[in-house]
């Protein structure tokens, strides 16, 4: 088992910055592939990054690709988000994700554990 608590989100005027982070605990952190997804309302769960378990392989969904930046510390059992340069349309609950593969994957059902969701709302 793998817990995942989101911290991070807030309101911030478009152009702005957002760092959101990911704390797991439980089994061990560096073997997960982890992911950030999000869910606007009225939309379908979408891929916004992914990080295999050694850092060295990223995925970016295309609407989020030079404004995003994901990156984990296996250390600390934590992975962040840093948003740069936001948009209104990244308006959504941003859910952290977790999966055993050892490839990165953007479906949202090949993720075994999820955290609570944190919301973030940029404003125009």
């Amino acid at each position: 088992q793998v817990q995942l608590v989101e911290s991070g989100g807030g309101l911030v005027q478009a152009g702005g910055s957002l760092r959101l982070s990911c704390a797991a605990s439980g089994r061990t952190f560096s073997i997960y592939t982890m992911g950030w997804f999000r869910q606007a309302p009225g939309k379908e769960r979408e891929i916004v990054a992914a990080i295999d378990w050694s850092g060295g392989r990223t995925y970016y969904g295309d609407s989020v690709k030079g404004r995003f930046t994901i990156s984990r510390t296996n250390a600390k059992n934590m992975v962040d988000l840093q948003m740069n340069s936001l948009k209104p349309e990244d308006t959504a609950v941003y859910y952290c994700a977790a999966n055993s593969r050892s490839t990165i994957v953007v479906a949202a059902e090949a993720y075994n554990y999820w955290g609570q969701g944190t919301q973030v709302t940029v404003s125009s």
